[in-house]
């Protein structure tokens, strides 16, 4: 399934296409930060922190972070987006925060003609400052406050930072992508944590068919994944709901592993990758991209498997950086989270805490 926020073969092949320059209390389902004075980072038994962004400053961090400016290399981010990414304040800016985060990163989507689009929106990643692999646990702080009608959405997911010695580049999706928080306004009660891979080598060179994605559900109400998969519907929620993703702040996270990679929300697992064939549930390599709901500890987890098809390069043994991006969406067959629909309210803002990754020791 392709995606509103996935990176298509072109962004893989030339990096970040570039061509420009609440008033309502959340509802929190882990503690909140310190209200006065410096944030309170959590610390893990098993982890050091190695890296983190609390956004209490002034001004976004050019140290930590990069502007991706424009519409992609393809002109619509490869997923018939309509919006034009900006580095201005009006699409991504910090604020003083609230009694509920010290400091918030906002990134927001306007209806508005700028350039050549009558949509704007933020990404901002940390290409070339800063990547992490296997080892890590890797976590944002995130309110999608106000992605509540179809069309709308917002992502903090991973693309690959490394490539093989021998290849000027490496190919999406043979590279990887990892997609830790993807929620949107048609589906309000679920989030989506997925990764993306090739089922054949190919020579590093893009293939329509060669594209595996294994995505598991999460539901805020239930904490755990649903019975079905959701579809289109229930939108636009209302006020702050909090069987919704945008009715406060959740904690958005994967447990990156030598073999697997977890998916949480707000520490519930939801979702569990492993690399190789065979070892989701046990069995002997059989060469299929195996996947079930299974219950752990009383709840519902999607498992899946093989994300490791070809020894030319197994995407999810390397490094990664980030991405935090919003999107409006341009039609139903190419966008997650469908066209965006006439009554769509904006801006449309989601905000960020934190981000933060550790070092499991």
């Amino acid at each position: 399934m392709k995606h509103i926020f996935s990176a298509m073969l072109l962004l893989a092949l030339a990096g970040c296409g570039s061509d420009d320059g609440g008033n309502n209390e959340p509802n929190n389902n882990n503690p909140d930060p310190d209200p006065v004075g410096e944030p309170v980072i959590t610390q893990y038994a098993g982890y050091t922190l190695l890296w983190n962004d609390e956004f209490t400053g002034t001004s976004l961090d050019l140290t930590k972070w990069n502007y991706e400016t424009g519409t992609g290399v393809n002109g619509d981010f490869g997923t018939g987006q309509l919006d034009r990414a900006t580095n201005r304040v009006e699409n991504v800016k910090l604020g003083t925060g609230t009694v509920n985060a010290p400091g918030e990163l906002s990134i927001t989507t306007r209806r508005e003609q700028y350039v050549d689009r009558d949509y704007t929106s933020g990404r901002i990643n940390t290409q070339g400052k800063f990547s992490v692999g296997p080892g890590s646990r890797i976590e944002a702080r995130v309110w999608a406050r106000d992605v509540k009608y179809k069309g709308q959405g917002f992502a903090f997911w991973m693309m690959p930072a490394e490539k093989p010695a021998d290849q000027p580049h490496i190919m999406w999706p043979q590279g990887g992508e990892i997609d830790i928080m993807e929620y949107v306004g048609a589906i309000p009660y679920n989030n989506l944590g997925s990764v993306h891979y090739a089922w054949f080598w190919e020579n590093n060179q893009y293939q329509s068919w060669n594209h595996g994605h294994k995505g598991g559900y999460y539901n805020y109400e239930q904490q755990q994944k649903p019975q079905t998969n959701p579809q289109y519907g229930g939108w636009p929620v209302t006020g702050t709901d909090p069987n919704a993703g945008s009715g406060g702040y959740h904690l958005y996270r994967i447990d990156w592993y030598a073999d697997r990679i977890e998916f949480s929300v707000d520490e519930h697992v939801y979702h569990i990758n492993y690399f190789n064939d065979g070892d989701a549930f046990g069995n002997a390599p059989d060469g299929q991209d195996a996947d079930a709901t299974v219950i752990v500890d009383g709840k519902r987890v999607f498992k899946s498997e093989y994300s490791h098809h070809f020894p030319e390069w197994e995407p999810f043994d390397h490094k990664f950086y980030m991405i935090l991006s919003a999107g409006v969406g341009g039609n139903d067959n190419m966008t997650y989270g469908g066209a965006i629909v006439p009554e769509a309210v904006f801006p449309c803002t989601t905000l960020i805490d934190y981000v933060r990754v550790y070092r499991r020791d």
